[in-house]
């Protein structure tokens, strides 16, 4: 393996072939500490703050290992961008002849066979459906991938993307009579190949549970498992050990069955009946419970006759499409599948009625029953039933042994302070090495950290508006160039509308968007394109948004981000660390909040030539002793608590023009 001195230097090869790149030593520390754990087959935890270079700091020694390797990152973005950008970039420099390969999980892809069918069947509701139809049928012949990424043209939001991919309960597998042009396939096939290969947090735990997504071949063969983003696992990991069952699966389901019996079963109407009533028992099911985006623990809905009579019924109707299905067995691949899925469902569902009961088949051995906690989410228009882990850590230290292989694992914020601990106990890592690398970035001259006095308890009534009041001589010092981000949707909405109200009154001419305006990508755009605009935003905005330059010098958060208290699983988890005599508080909801504050206060300096003002509203940063965990996990900022600090540190520059 050539030296990693030369591969960083200044006329090193990164150096000759990257435009911009140079030396950073965390950088190369990192490097050298994840090619030696690649070496040795160890386990390395790795928290670099913002422009140390981390990406390259794992895809250099990855790729002069001469092994294979995969990279799981926390978005879809960050898996297009090392795979279309960054990982091309660094083979190039290195000159090493290494093959990549993307995998994503089924529904980013063509599927053939059900683009056919939408195409025959004619169910659109609206021009704009058939227009975007006939946009995917056109894509299809002419793409190597069938990776929707790629279409622009159609938005991912889209209805018609659900009947034009597949999912894993759809998908006829090798039974499908459109197998040889198979986008999924053919990804899968090219992974297996690769030496290198890109895949997502979601599709990494699927398979490690359902062994359905192609990574259960990968796996095995694989010297390295690199997690980039690896914040984000213990969440992840929790929704994939655990099991859910929403009505929107149950729709789909009956759509599916009743448009397989149209096809080939016409002469026997008892199974459109079946899928009749199924549809109508799921959203009979999700009227049932009187609540709208809540998570709600069992407890709540456990007793109400509308809810166990409702749940009956979806039991009784799943049941009655099972016979039904099962009865036509072998009409068509469809209707197996149908038939199978209906069996599954219904083993699902009653999983989830028998109290305490763990998930067959996942691999957890619960001791107790309290190892896992149920619960319900409610959407506008569906409805999930829900069983989770209380703690991942036996499950997923489960993953990390048997074949010997290289697990890396980084991000910017993991650490609390300078521990790891929490971090490692969430996700069972008892033996790894780990490393701590400060962003290189000048805090102390480019930023300020900005906590106001005279707000009251955050849990008062009053207090959003006080957020508001006082964040706004920070906003119009900084004309503008802001993101408040908010804790909750509820605050988010009641902050737009007083700073859309003091904006009026004060004729700034400042844009004020709001997410769920637009996607997260298009709002992005827009504001970096307006240059002086205010965006209001809530957890989607925390992470992973990168705005650079001068269009976001301030960022505004209302309160330290402690999950709220009643949120089912968190109450869970609380109460169980209770009854084994730990401190719940400092041993997980602390810790937790201090890696979402890092995230939040990391949109802020995202280029070595930034300036910014962080504000954080919330007066126990200050007030109580747990603040200082906090404030002393973010990067040493100079510290304010009077906003004349604030309009100084704005007047000291003039506002470069929009390529500043």
């Amino acid at each position: 393996m050539p030296d990693l001195n030369q591969v960083f230097s200044a006329e090193g090869p990164l150096a000759t072939a990257i435009p911009g790149f140079r030396l950073r030593p965390q950088q190369l520390e990192m490097a050298a500490r994840i090619e030696a754990a690649i070496k040795e087959n160890k386990i390395f935890v790795a928290e670099a703050g913002t422009g140390t270079g981390k990406t390259f700091a794992y895809l250099v020694p990855a790729l002069l290992s001469g092994g294979k390797t995969i990279v799981s990152t926390g978005t879809k973005t960050l898996q297009d961008q090392l795979f279309n950008r960054d990982l091309p970039m660094v083979r190039d420099a290195l000159r090493v002849g290494v093959t990549i390969a993307l995998l994503k999980g089924r529904a980013n892809y063509v599927c053939p066979y059900h683009l056919g069918r939408a195409q025959h069947e004619g169910r659109l509701q609206s021009k704009e459906d058939v227009a975007h139809l006939r946009t995917i049928v056109r894509f299809a012949k002419t793409t190597r991938s069938g990776d929707k990424a790629e279409l622009s043209a159609v938005p991912e939001d889209s209805p018609v993307w659900q009947l034009a991919t597949s999912t894993r309960d759809n998908c006829l597998g090798q039974e499908c009579p459109d197998i040889k042009e198979c986008f999924v396939a053919n990804a899968r096939r090219e992974a297996l190949m690769a030496d290198v290969v890109v895949v997502n947090h979601h599709l990494f735990f699927a398979d490690v549970m359902l062994r359905d997504e192609g990574l259960g071949e990968l796996l095995p063969a694989c010297n390295a498992v690199i997690f980039d983003e690896a914040h984000q696992l213990p969440e992840v990991a929790s929704l994939f050990f655990g099991e859910s069952l929403g009505t929107a699966q149950l729709l789909e389901l009956a759509r599916d069955s009743r448009n397989e019996a149209i096809a080939a079963a016409k002469d026997y109407p008892p199974l459109q009946e079946a899928c009749r009533t199924l549809d109508k028992a799921a959203r009979d099911l999700r009227l049932a419970v009187r609540a709208e985006n809540a998570r709600l623990p069992f407890e709540r809905v456990g007793n109400d006759k509308d809810f166990n009579d409702s749940l009956a019924t979806v039991a009784e109707a799943l049941a009655g499409l099972s016979r039904h299905l099962e009865a036509q067995a072998g009409r068509s691949e469809g209707i197996d599948n149908c038939a199978r899925r209906s069996g599954e469902t219904l083993l699902r569902l009653k999983r989830w009625q028998a109290s305490g009961k763990v998930p067959a088949g996942t691999e957890a051995e619960a001791k107790e029953d309290e190892a896992w906690v149920k619960w319900i989410e409610v959407y506008s228009q569906s409805l999930a039933l829900n069983m989770t882990p209380l703690s991942v850590a036996e499950i997923f230290q489960r993953q990390l042994e048997g074949h010997p292989r290289a697990w890396i694992f980084t991000s910017a914020t993991l650490a609390v302070g300078k521990d790891f601990g929490h971090y490692c106990g969430e996700l069972g890592i008892t033996d790894a090495a780990t490393g701590l690398w400060g962003s290189p970035f000048d805090y102390e001259a480019n930023s300020l950290l900005y906590c106001p006095t005279g707000m009251p308890e955050p849990n008062t009534p009053d207090y959003t508006d006080a957020v508001v009041e006082a964040a706004w001589p920070a906003i119009a010092a900084a004309g503008g160039r802001a993101f408040v981000l908010c804790t909750s949707l509820k605050a988010m909405r009641r902050i737009h509308e007083l700073l859309k109200d003091k904006l009026e009154r004060a004729a700034l001419d400042c844009p004020l968007l709001l997410q769920g305006e637009g996607s997260r990508t298009e709002l992005l755009d827009r504001f970096r394109r307006l240059g002086n605009a205010i965006l209001v935003a809530s957890q989607s905005f925390w992470e992973g948004v990168d705005v650079r330059g001068e269009a976001l010098s301030l960022v505004v958060i209302d309160k330290l981000p402690f999950a709220p208290p009643d949120d089912p699983v968190l109450s869970a988890r609380i109460d169980h660390l209770k009854k084994q005599g730990r401190n719940a508080f400092f041993e997980y909801q602390l810790p937790r909040a201090v890696i979402s504050m890092k995230q939040g206060a990391g949109r802020l300096i995202r280029a070595e030539t930034d300036r910014g003002v962080l504000m954080i509203c919330d007066p126990r940063l200050v007030e109580k002793q747990y603040g200082k965990a906090i404030w002393r996990s973010l990067p040493a900022m100079r510290r304010t608590r009077d906003v004349a600090d604030v309009e100084a540190f704005f007047a000291a520059s003039e506002v470069p023009d929009a390529a500043g």
